[in-house]
Parts: C-alpha cells; sequence; structure tokens
C-alpha cells in the first residue's frame, strides 16, 4: 500500500485549516464556544495535519483523519473545555483517530517511509553527533525510532519532526516538563541501545 503515500510533505496553512474545519465546530448559540475552538483549530492545526501525514503517509488520508477529529471534538468541545487539560484531551482524540484510520485501512504507520521523518534522524545525528556519527545507514535509526515505547516515540517526534516545546508535549501528554525530558533521554538510550552504540 506504500505506493499510495505520498513521499514529501505537503505544505499545510493552519488559518486555511480552521476556515476549513470550522464549520463542524460547536453549534451551541454561545459565540464564545466557536471563538474559542476556531483559536485551539489555528493554534493547532498545522502540527496534528503533519502528525497524522507522518502516520499516514498520505496529504488526502491526512485531511480525512484530522477533519474526523475536528469533527469529534467540536461536538464535544464545552465537555474538553472542562477537561483538566485541553490539549490532552484533544491529543487523546486525534491520536484516536489516527490508529482507527490505520486499523481500517488495514496498514501499519507510515512513520518510517515519509520523508519528513528524516527530520528526527538529523536532529538526533546532531544531539548524539558522536554515538550515531558513524552509522552507514539511517535505516535502522528509522526503524529503531518507530519501535520505541508509544510514549517515548510520541515525544521524539512532537519535539524534532512537529516543532512542539516540551512545555507544549508536557500539555498534550498530561505531564510534567521533567517527565517530557525524562522519556527523550530514555528513547536517545534505547536508540543507542537497540542500534548497539555504546554510551559513556
Amino acid at each position: 500500500m506504500s505506493r499510495d503515500r505520498d513521499p514529501h510533505p505537503p505544505a499545510w496553512s493552519p488559518a486555511r485549516a480552521a476556515t476549513v474545519e470550522i464549520a463542524i465546530g460547536p453549534q451551541e448559540s454561545d459565540g464564545s464556544l466557536s471563538i474559542t475552538f476556531e483559536a485551539f483549530l489555528a493554534t493547532h492545526a498545522r502540527k496534528w495535519f503533519t502528525y497524522a501525514y507522518l502516520h499516514t503517509g498520505s496529504e488526502a488520508a491526512a485531511r480525512e483523519v484530522t477533519r474526523a477529529a475536528y469533527g469529534r471534538l467540536g461536538r464535544v468541545w464545552p465537555h474538553a473545555l472542562r477537561q483538566a487539560s485541553v490539549e490532552a484531551y484533544a491529543w487523546a482524540v486525534l491520536k484516536e483517530r489516527v490508529v482507527e484510520w490505520l486499523y481500517d485501512h488495514q496498514q501499519p504507520t507510515a512513520l518510517t517511509e515519509t520523508a519528513a521523518f528524516a527530520v528526527v534522524t538529523h536532529a538526533l545525528l546532531r544531539e548524539c553527533q558522536q554515538q550515531f556519527a558513524m552509522l552507514e545507514s539511517q535505516l535502522g535509526l528509522y526503524a529503531a525510532i518507530s519501535r520505541l515505547p508509544e510514549r517515548q516515540c510520541d515525544v521524539i517526534v512532537l519535539r524534532h519532526v512537529i516543532g512542539y516545546s516540551d512545555a507544549q508535549i508536557a500539555a498534550l501528554l498530561g505531564v510534567d516538563e521533567v517527565t517530557v525530558r525524562s522519556y527523550a533521554s530514555r528513547g536517545k538510550r534505547k536508540l543507542a541501545g537497540a542500534l548497539g552504540i555504546d554510551q559513556e
């Protein structure tokens, strides 16, 4: 099925995404709900789309997934606003839609096939130059990242591909920044172990 995947990440405008999707936002008469929903989409649309694209490998599929997530979130937006973390609640909605799409289409994540995933490798190579400089191929690193435990993989992808700060990642995952840094550190150690690289 990989032949249907787009090799390069498409350009995506947050403003365009919010404009397209806002029609499926809250239906309540309180206009402030729609305003807050629109603001949320404008803030997260591009990064949500990138995450969906990384896993589906297709611009059309990423639009389908994010639209479904926006639809679900819009229908329960008042409930979402009552949660301890709106970002964490919304992120869970997006991840559920990604998993559902992959299951429905009987395909694994496209994470290691999308060109944007190379950003992860380049960032890690810069951070861990001594440990990873001897690798003759990046393919082993690609596969190792995709096999990390879910939270560690999420932190590395959110940090290095999508561009969230540690504070933003903490809000999305419902943890503190110290935990985010711990996931990142453990992920790097696990990568080194999987690749047979000795870390001093």
